[in-house]
């Protein structure tokens, strides 16, 4: 309830239930189902490529349909006991690679009224979205970590992924390996952008290990409950309709000015507030 959307909560997590419930029955692999969202995500963008409202509209369908997978693999994961980390890469990966084709495509479509430049604002706009959802994704993580401890959270620590991957070997998996260099990176610039949490998090692990104090606990809760909102509206929801609403009045620019101005300006605001919190916090230890 801290983290979730209410059209998660209302849509894609019963409807993703339902679906896990059926692939389990089926015996269908979590990682099966997480494929198969990045093929339908990716089909989704190439019908945006069309000047087409109606195969815009068929493209949004399975981009929904897509989301409701991402839904289901983590569910069916935990229903199974299959959760692994390649389950976990793949499935950060799944929405990086939609929204990767869904901005090529409109660079495409926009090419020859825009020129080369449409290409320039896809990739910076590229550039933003991955940092806005892997910080909103590690953001949750965080609160989920301090709301139900190293169990209830599926936070990740750089230094320990980037020894998995030295560790692996390249002819035990070519795909796997490869895989785990980007979220040892991934994990590694999540850490980056947020200094402030890396040292507050070092200085409770030094003094308390993994008992951290509840009254510390809900401090944390209370200052980083208000900025789930954020996390959210920086993921999937806001973001597909913005997409959406911008195709449907045969506009595809205006995603990009909207990922540009207001999700830009929350991503800074979230960060900032986020990084105070953990200050504050550190302060008083």
């Amino acid at each position: 309830m801290d983290t979730e959307e209410w059209i998660d909560l209302l849509f894609y997590r019963p409807v993703g239930y339902r679906w896990a419930l059926l692939f389990s029955r089926l015996g269908v692999h979590p990682n099966t189902v997480t494929v198969i969202s990045i093929f339908l995500g990716v089909t989704a963008a190439v019908l945006f490529y069309f000047d087409s409202v109606w195969l815009n509209m068929a493209g949004m369908c399975l981009l929904v349909w897509a989301n409701m997978y991402d839904s289901a693999d983590g569910q069916l994961a935990r229903m199974t006991g299959q959760k692994s980390e390649l389950g976990r890469i793949l499935d950060g990966t799944s929405g990086i690679l939609w929204f990767a084709c869904i901005y090529a495509a409109i660079a495409l479509r926009l090419t020859p009224e825009w020129g080369i430049w449409i290409w320039v604002v896809a990739l910076i706009n590229g550039f933003i979205h991955s940092k806005e959802a892997a910080m909103a994704d590690y953001y949750r993580n965080i609160h989920l970590f301090f709301l139900k401890g190293r169990a209830g959270s599926e936070l990740a620590d750089a230094k320990r992924e980037q020894e998995r991957f030295k560790s692996m070997r390249w002819e035990n998996g070519i795909v796997r390996k490869v895989f785990q260099w980007f979220y040892a990176n991934y994990t590694d610039s999540q850490e980056q952008w947020s200094p402030a949490f890396q040292k507050l998090f070092a200085a409770l692990r030094a003094r308390y290990g993994e008992d951290i104090p509840a009254e510390i606990r809900e401090r944390f809760r209370k200052g980083s409950l208000p900025l789930m909102k954020y996390t959210n509206i920086l993921s999937f929801n806001t973001r597909a309709f913005a997409l959406f609403v911008s195709l449907l009045i045969g506009m595809p620019w205006v995603y990009f000015a909207f990922e540009l101005s207001v999700l830009t300006a929350l991503f800074i605001y979230m960060v900032a507030r986020h990084e105070a919190l953990c200050r504050s916090i550190l302060r008083s230890l």
